[in-house]
């Protein structure tokens, strides 16, 4: 299972699925659109809307028309969905923590030294 995946298992608990932590993740940067959305996780409008409506009848989402194109809608991320985001990555930070403390001392400086490679990529 690649790590970015078991790391949103992890940190959804039974509240959230995983697709509705990383929805949440992006609407935490801002509000998004159906399509937007649907092309950030790579999944079909369809798919998009029953992610989207589950989290708005759990209060994690709002949805407000767009200013100019009644046909548009964004999506927003209310209190309630910061808070339970905040709370699956504070789960998610507590699986990683346990594990890494399970590493040998030379796995552990292995991956300080990956991550900060990894760091450095990114930033070019």
């Amino acid at each position: 299972m690649r790590t970015s995946r078991r790391l949103r298992i992890e940190a959804t608990g039974e509240v959230i699925t995983p697709g509705q932590y990383t929805v949440l993740a992006h609407l935490n940067s801002g509000s998004q659109t159906l399509r937007e959305l649907a092309e950030l996780e790579h999944v079909q409008a369809p798919s998009m809307t029953r992610i989207v409506n589950a989290l708005s009848g759990q209060g994690f989402v709002s949805r407000q028309a767009h200013p100019e194109d009644g046909r548009q809608v964004h999506i927003s991320i209310t209190a309630a969905g910061q808070k339970v985001l905040a709370e699956a990555r504070s789960q998610r930070t507590a699986w990683l923590a346990q594990r890494v403390a399970g590493l040998s001392e030379e796995d552990r400086l292995t991956l300080s030294r990956a991550a900060h490679i990894m760091q450095e990529m990114s930033a070019k």
